[in-house]
């Protein structure tokens, strides 16, 4: 997450062609070539600990509650509290009497309603839901991340302040449009029974939140779920981190999470970027009006609510799963899965792997070529010190998923405590590489019936001076489409015109993005609708492109991905997620360039048509990036530089 808070413009031009030298380590074919089957490699030792197999039981549940409740009676605010699991099932979802259900998005700064700016619905259940869920998901036995942490590192300027203006976004800029609700990755409420029924990673309502009330809870040191509080009808962000709020919803969660709270060593504010500690909370013990001993009955407070999609209260409270285990979804990956015994894996819930190696759908990979790129990247991610994590030195710990052209899963696996959302996020990143870098991207987005989605296609093809953009001439990874989709361009130079994916500034708030939300809006407008009694679901496929499958989960734009190449021949896209983004973009990047070493089929893009090589005329030119690599990043090794000439 290294950002690079005051660069000139000149220096930034510099390390924008960080990897765009040397030779490619493709072949010189451009036509499918059976891979060679890889040598098998000596079984490693286990590098990581596995987390203890804690969960949350009914009475926990039970108590969490009450404590939320008794806070909200002592602050007069009746709310709504949602407790989930790590991997995101609703446990429960209790309404005060007397509860506002209105949930209100700010609308943008000069009174715009794109997407989702200015939605007015009466789902207050739905903001507490995605709360928890930002909580649990961002959280690890490593790093304990809140929703006001998400609020920080989401806004167009990082820290977000009036007085910083004129700086780079946030580093994880963009990562509330995951966990999307059409997401194909993300499974769906069942009921409470049956095979399956607790099988993870959920989706949420309203993707990831960027408003305060949301925590993780811990019990041990392990993350074993979130809380989320709603009650003031506002689902907005802070935009301001040099004061300190006084704020209802926050107090109570805070309130809420006593006895389960997040260990102190591992809390945001113990974790810097760029030499700016995060924010965990405004709130503190200093601001609760109640005391956990006086927790009275839930009963005499309110009543557990269903919430259609996600909780049906007839079936009561619910114990949580215990992470790692069969029936969570996410479970160590067995030597028949994956080599690397720290591998973990997405599970059925019957034993089978959700994501199973395999060769493309499109005939362009070999499952032997998809198995030495995943444990490639898994041996780059195992070396690499982590950015986001405590201790200081601690290995990265990612979620990796490689897909074909089509977008279909090829293989997804992951460290064993790496931050849930990261499994959403590797995948859209994965897919948005290979979307970006296809040959058909511009004609699929100018066929979407929504022409505020087709608009984007001019608007890029303008900016860059390339009427045949987004037709397969460049590779573009994450970091050079994330380039594009910011408010200002270069990132956070005031005075200068908003990226061609991006909103203008005076349009943009962290709900509505540009391309990346324009995308899923019609979705999530949808499924809000369905949750509060609308007549169906939204499909497992987010945006309404010709092919939805590409993108089926959405886009994502920041950095940690790269498309896969066979000589001059795009065959699929590499994600990574779950520790820094320079780290993300390393792993990517060094995976694929070590598979290519290997394999001697497939590689990084060459040089000549890596988007790096796109100079945006503004100014004087600025060179789009490709991606940005830690400077010296591996544990027990001097190496710097390690992305350079690859």
């Amino acid at each position: 997450m290294r950002r690079a808070f005051g660069l000139l413009v000149g220096l930034s031009l510099v390390l924008a062609s960080c990897g765009g030298g040397g030779g490619s380590s493709s072949g010189g074919s451009s036509a499918p070539v059976p891979a060679p089957t890889p040598s098998p490699s000596p079984a490693p030792a286990a590098l990581y600990a596995v987390p203890a197999q804690e969960s949350l039981t009914q009475a926990d549940v039970q108590q969490i509650l009450a404590q939320g409740v008794a806070e909200a009676q002592a602050q007069s605010l009746p709310v709504d509290l949602a407790v989930v699991d790590r991997v995101g099932n609703v446990l429960a979802v209790f309404a005060m009497t007397g509860t506002n259900q209105e949930l209100i998005v700010p609308k943008g700064p000069n009174g715009s309603t794109h997407d989702l700016q200015g939605v007015d619905v009466p789902g207050a259940v739905a903001g507490a839901i995605a709360k928890a869920i930002t909580g649990a998901y961002l959280s690890s036995a490593g790093n304990a991340f809140s929703s006001r942490t998400a609020s920080m590192i989401v806004q167009q300027n990082f820290p977000p302040s009036a007085a910083t203006v004129g700086l780079e976004s946030g580093p994880l800029f963009g990562v509330q449009f995951s966990q999307l609700p059409c997401s194909d990755l993300s499974a769906r409420f069942t009921g409470a029974a049956g095979a399956g029924a607790f099988i993870g990673p959920k989706r949420s309502p309203l993707g990831l939140s960027a408003d305060p009330g949301g925590f993780p809870l811990y019990k041990n040191g392990v993350v074993v779920g979130g809380i989320g509080v709603m009650g003031d009808t506002n689902y907005g962000f802070d935009p301001e981190v040099q004061d300190v709020d006084h704020d209802p919803e926050e107090i109570i969660a805070l309130a809420a999470s006593n006895g389960f709270a997040a260990p102190d060593a591992i809390r945001a504010d113990r974790i810097s970027v760029d030499g700016t500690l995060l924010r965990f909370s405004d709130a503190t013990a200093a601001d609760l009006r109640s005391s956990p001993a006086a927790a009275g009955p839930l009963s005499a407070a309110g009543a557990l609510v269903s919430v259609r999609g996600y909780y049906d209260a007839t079936a009561g409270i619910l114990a949580g799963q215990a992470y790692g285990t069969e029936a969570s979804g996410v479970r160590a990956s067995t030597a028949a899965e994956f080599s690397n015994p720290d591998a973990f894996v997405l599970t059925n819930g019957a034993g089978g792997n959700r994501f199973p190696i395999r060769a493309g759908t499109d005939g362009q990979m070999s499952a032997a070529e998809v198995t030495a790129l995943l444990e490639e990247a898994f041996k780059i991610m195992s070396a690499a010190r982590a950015q986001i994590r405590q201790p200081l030195d601690s290995r990265a710990q990612v979620t990796i998923s490689v897909v074909d052209t089509n977008g279909e899963v090829l293989g997804i696996v992951r460290a064993p405590d790496a931050p849930i959302f990261g499994i959403d996020v590797s995948l859209q990143k994965a897919r948005t590489a290979a979307f970006y870098s296809s040959a058909t991207a511009a004609a699929e987005l100018l066929a979407d019936p929504d022409p505020d989605v087709a608009g984007f296609v001019p608007a890029v093809r303008s900016f860059l001076n390339d009427p045949n953009a987004l037709t397969g001439h460049y590779a573009f990874t994450d970091r050079a489409g994330g380039d594009l989709s910011r408010p200002h361009f270069p990132d956070g130079e005031v005075g200068q015109p908003q990226g061609p994916f991006s909103r203008p500034i005076d349009e943009f708030n962290p709900f509505s993005t540009g391309l990346q939300s324009a995308l899923v809006e019609a979705a999530v407008k949808a499924h809000v609708g369905y949750v509060l009694g609308g007549p169906a679901d939204v499909p497992n496929a987010c945006p309404n492109i010709l092919h939805p499958r590409r993108i089926a989960n959405g886009i994502q734009i920041f950095p940690g991905s790269v498309p896969i190449y066979r000589g001059s021949t795009l065959v699929g896209g590499i994600g990574v997620s779950g520790d820094g983004i320079d780290q993300d973009d390393m792993i990517s990047f060094l995976g694929l360039y070590n598979a290519g070493v290997r394999l001697g089929t497939i590689g990084n893009a060459d040089p000549s048509i890596r988007a790096d090589q796109i100079v945006v005329p503004v100014g004087a030119g600025v060179r789009l990036r490709y991606v940005n690599c830690p400077f010296s990043p591996f544990l027990g090794s001097t190496e710097q530089n390690v992305c350079q000439g690859r």
